[in-house]
């Protein structure tokens, strides 16, 4: 039997909602202590789940109090770095919201404060965890299309959030693109090199910040990541998890973020290559995993790689990477340079 982890949740806003909700489903899970400025709004996610535990204020008196082993950190980006290396600090593994850190060198501090306790911070990207991109990466890693050279993934949105987003001065990069820059390392197995930014605010738009960006990545396979993306893009819009095409030396795979994955490829024979465009064949991707979905399936990744003592797949030593890739894109954009990463 899986041993039952006794959690405190740090922030009581909308998503700890969410992460609550994923936790009860567990047996290995177990709320023992909200903790907020709030205290008020502590009291309200108690009650709305129905929930026998704790209320704080603080975070360290809410360990102490709980015995608890786990903190599950929903703050705002701004507090990711005192949450997670206090708990870390108090004997606690940290499962947080991204972005880990709201700077490089806090993330830097936050890997080294888990090699010091000996303990762990696993962030939440929850869009590895969907059948279509996993088999898009085993097609890519299986060689189908070659050695990949050009990936390039594109967003086209239009919500109308309102609130904090809409005066935010890099909102996509800084809110959103996380997802997609994570989904290109994971579906690439590579990491970022340098980038190029050029982040902008069209006509249209109705935030205050920029909410459109093109950025270039050299990866450190020697392929380069492209993104096009906007949040203020009306109509014809692409799927959350982008749209995306990678180009190798044999052929070019397709993703539209929602039906799976495909590739066509450089048809084999010494008639297909004499012609001047070359025949393909598609080839379609197997949809071999059979894990959860969503934050479903990134819990479960992480509380399996605590119970088998290793780092989770978003463990903080891997999804710094894609951490500098926000931060070294909105750096880009200011500078007008291309910014070198690692």
């Amino acid at each position: 039997m899986s041993k039952q982890h006794r959690i405190v949740v740090a922030g009581c806003g909308g998503m700890s909602n969410v992460w609550i909700k994923e936790l009860l489903k567990r047996d290995d899970a177990l709320v023992v202590g909200l903790v907020d400025v709030h205290i008020g709004q502590a009291e309200k996610v108690r009650d709305a789940f129905g929930l026998a535990c704790g209320v704080y204020t603080g975070l360290t008196e809410a360990i102490t109090g709980t015995g608890a082993d786990l903190v599950i950190d929903v703050t705002i980006p701004d507090s990711h770095f005192e949450i997670s290396t206090t708990a870390m600090k108090q004997g606690c593994h940290v499962f947080g919201e991204k972005p880990m850190a709201a700077t490089m060198e806090q993330a830097r501090t936050i890997i080294e404060t888990a090699d010091a306790t000996g303990r762990s911070l696993s962030v939440m990207q929850n869009r590895r965890y969907d059948v279509n991109i996993r088999a898009l990466r085993e097609l890519i890693a299986s060689g189908t299309i070659g050695r990949p050279g050009m990936i390039n993934a594109d967003f086209f949105l239009g919500p109308h959030f309102g609130g904090f987003r809409d005066v935010m001065e890099s909102p996509l990069i800084l809110d959103m693109a996380i997802h997609t820059f994570d989904q290109a390392r994971f579906i690439a197995g590579a990491d970022p090199v340098s980038v190029y930014c050029h982040e902008f605010n069209p006509p249209g738009s109705w935030y205050a910040g920029n909410a459109s960006a093109v950025c270039i990545y050299e990866m450190s396979d020697g392929s380069v990541f492209s993104y096009r993306g906007s949040w203020c893009a009306e109509g014809a819009p692409t799927s959350w998890e982008a749209d995306w095409r990678i180009i190798g030396e044999k052929g070019t795979a397709i993703w539209d973020g929602v039906q799976a994955p495909y590739a066509e490829v450089v048809s084999a024979g010494e008639q297909a290559e004499q012609k001047f465009m070359r025949d393909t064949v598609r080839v379609e991707a197997p949809l071999r995993w059979n894990g959860k979905p969503g934050h479903e399936g990134c819990l479960d990744e992480m509380f399996l790689a605590l119970k088998d003592g290793r780092p989770a797949e978003t463990d903080c030593r891997d999804n710094i990477h894609s951490m500098a890739m926000v931060l070294g894109a909105i750096e880009s954009a200011k500078s007008g340079r291309k910014v070198m990463l690692g």
